[in-house]
C-alpha cells in the first residue's frame, strides 16, 4: 500500500507519529530536482592528474600533498572559494604497487587544523589520518607504510571531527589507487584514456558559485542540486575505445546514487571498495552511497553518445524525510569516436575472493545506529569503544534502528557481508568492502579479520559515512592489540604530526 505523501510516519522506539504536510510533499521534502535531460554536456571531463613520486634512499615512493586554499571556477567567469590537495580544487591520484612503502608528506597550509584520511587502506593506526591525528596550520604529517591489499580504488579526504563534512564539501578528496600484477590485464587499464577514475559529488552553486558553508538540509545532511565529476559541471568523455573502465566513488556528504546509463544497457561490475568480484557481475545499475567505490566496464558503439544517469536510489526514507530519494540526474556524457580501438574481452574469473565462514569468528558484537549514536554512545575522545585482539575474525552486526538512512565503515578492514536482514547478499555485495549503506530498519552481519597491525597507543574509527550523522557523534573508536594487551589511557595517546 502506497502512503499518501501529505503524511509522514516516522517509527521510533515501535511508536509511530503522523504528520501533516502543508502545501503537499514539496514543503516538507523542498523541491524534487531532476535534470533529465537538461544538462548540457559542454566541459571536458577533467580527469585528475597522477601524483608525481619518487623513490628515496629507503626504498619508500615519496608523495609530497599539499592542502590549501584556492579558487576553482566551476562556472566560467565566476571563480568559487575552494580548498584543494596540490590544486585549487580536489587533488590528484595517488597511486601505488601491492607491496610498495609508501610514504606521504601531507602540508598543512589551510587557515586551520585538518587530517587526511585514507580510506579502504589497510595500514597501521598511527598512519591512519583518524581525527585524533590533526595536521596544524603550517605542519607536515609524514604517515609511512607498506601497501599490503590487491588491486582496488580506495580515496582520500579529510577527518577533522565535528567539521569532516565542511572539509570534504570544500573540495579535499582525491583517489587512491592500488596496483596488483594478479589483476586481469584484460581489464581496461591506461590511466585518462579506457580507465577513468569518476569522483561524483552533488552541490548547490547559487549564481554559479559554491558556497563556501556547507549548508544543511533535513536530518541526512546536505544535498546539492548539482553534479560535479572530477570537480567538472557537465562534463563529457571522449572515449576511443570499445570499452571504458569507469571507477565510480561516491564524493558526496549525504546523497545515494543508483547509477545507471539512459538507456538501461547492461554493463559489467567488475570491482567494488576493496576490489574486483570474484567474476564480473552483468547489471544495469549500481547503488553507491557516500564513500563507496565501484568499477563498471562500459561498452560503447562507435559514433554514439551515452549518458551516464543516477535515479531511484533505494534509500528507504523517502517518505520519511528528505533523503534524495526521488530526485533524477545526468552525470556524465561518454561520447564514442566514430571509430574505436578494439578492447579485450573480460575474462571469466577476475580475483580471488576466499570467503571468511562465519564458524571461525572469533568474537560477535552489535551496533545498533539511532539519534547520531552508536549503542546509545556519542563519539568521545576520552573513551575507547571496543578493543580487538590482532589476529582474530569477528562478526559485527549492525542495525539502522531510528528511522534515518545511515551508512556504516570501519577503518584499516575490507569485510565480506554474511547477511542482509538475514539473507544472502546480493551480487554487489559479494566482494570485499569496507562501507555499507544501512536503509531503515535494514540489518547487516559483516565479518572481517583484523591482522598485521595491533598498537596499544592509536585507534582506529567506525562510524556512519553520512558526514553530518559522523561530525554529530555517530562514530565510535576500537583499538587492536596483541593477545593480552590493553589499550593505553586515551590521554597518552598520540596526536600524529611532526
Amino acid at each position: 500500500m502506497s502512503i499518501p505523501r501529505r503524511t509522514l510516519i516516522r517509527v521510533l522506539g515501535g511508536s509511530a507519529l503522523a504528520l501533516p504536510v502543508l502545501g503537499g510533499a514539496a514543503s516538507w521534502a523542498g523541491h524534487h530536482v531532476d535534470t533529465w535531460g537538461k544538462v548540457s554536456f559542454d566541459r571536458p571531463l577533467d580527469v585528475p592528474p597522477l601524483a608525481p613520486s619518487r623513490v628515496d634512499g629507503q626504498g619508500q615512493r615519496v608523495f609530497d600533498l599539499t592542502i590549501a586554499a584556492g579558487r576553482t571556477e566551476f562556472t566560467p567567469g565566476r571563480p568559487s572559494a575552494t580548498w584543494g590537495v596540490n590544486g585549487g580544487h580536489l587533488g590528484p591520484t595517488l597511486r601505488a604497487r601491492r607491496g610498495e612503502k609508501v610514504r606521504i608528506n601531507v602540508d598543512n597550509r589551510l587557515p586551520e587544523a585538518t587530517s587526511l584520511h585514507w580510506h579502504g587502506m589497510h595500514l597501521p593506526p598511527s598512519m591512519d589520518g583518524g581525527p585524533h591525528q590533526m595536521i596544524e596550520p603550517g605542519t607536515t604529517w609524514s604517515p609511512f607504510w607498506t601497501v599490503r591489499q590487491q588491486a582496488a580504488t580506495l580515496w582520500y579526504h579529510p577527518h577533522p571531527h565535528g567539521r569532516t563534512a565542511q572539509h570534504v564539501y570544500r573540495g579535499v578528496a582525491g583517489m587512491f589507487l592500488i596496483d596488483d600484477d594478479a589483476a586481469p590485464h584484460e581489464l581496461p587499464h591506461a590511466y585518462g584514456i579506457d580507465d577513468i577514475p569518476l569522483i561524483v559529488q552533488d552541490r548547490r552553486l547559487p549564481g554559479g558559485v559554491l558556497d563556501p558553508d556547507e549548508p544543511m538540509a533535513g536530518t541526512t545532511g546536505f544535498l546539492g542540486d548539482r553534479i560535479l565529476v572530477n570537480g567538472t559541471l557537465g562534463p563529457y568523455l571522449d572515449v576511443r575505445s570499445q570499452r571504458v573502465r569507469l571507477r565510480l566513488l561516491n564524493g558526496s556528504n549525504a546523497r545515494v546514487f543508483r547509477f545507471h546509463l539512459a538507456d538501461h544497457r547492461a554493463f559489467e561490475l567488475v570491482a567494488t571498495d576493496g576490489g574486483l568480484l570474484p567474476a564480473p557481475h552483468t547489471t544495469d545499475h549500481v547503488q553507491l552511497s557516500p564513500g563507496e567505490r565501484a568499477e563498471i566496464v562500459v561498452t560503447l558503439t562507435p559514433g554514439e553518445r551515452a549518458v551516464l544517469r543516477s535515479s531511484d536510489p533505494d534509500t528507504g526514507a523517502g517518505f520519511v524525510q528528505r533523503d534524495g530519494g526521488e530526485d533524477r540526474f545526468d552525470v556524465l556524457q561518454l561520447r564514442a569516436a566514430a571509430t574505436l580501438a578494439s578492447s579485450a574481452r573480460l575474462p571469466a574469473r577476475l580475483a580471488d575472493v576466499p570467503r571468511i565462514p562465519a564458524h571461525t569468528a572469533d568474537d560477535r558484537r552489535v551496533f545498533e545506529l539511532a539519534e547520531h549514536t552508536i549503542n546509545g554512545r556519542r563519539m568521545s575522545p576520552d573513551r575507547i569503544d571496543l578493543t580487538v585482539r590482532k589476529d582474530t575474525t569477528e562478526i559485527w552486526e549492525v542495525h539502522s534502528g531510528d528511522g534515518t538512512l545511515h551508512s556504516f565503515h570501519v577503518h584499516d578492514v575490507q569485510f565480506q557481508v554474511l547477511t542482509v536482514d538475514g539473507r544472502t547478499p546480493p551480487a554487489h555485495l559479494a566482494g570485499w568492502k569496507d562501507t555499507v549503506l544501512l536503509p531503515p530498519g535494514t540489518s547487516m552481519r559483516l565479518i572481517m579479520r583484523f591482522a598485521d597491525y595491533a598498537d596499544p597507543g592509536s585507534p582506529y574509527m567506525y562510524h556512519c559515512h553520512m558526514l553530518y550523522h559522523e561530525d554529530r557523534g555517530m562514530m565510535g573508536r576500537f583499538m587492536v592489540v596483541e593477545a593480552g594487551g590493553r589499550p593505553d589511557p586515551p590521554a597518552a595517546h598520540h596526536s600524529g604530526h611532526h
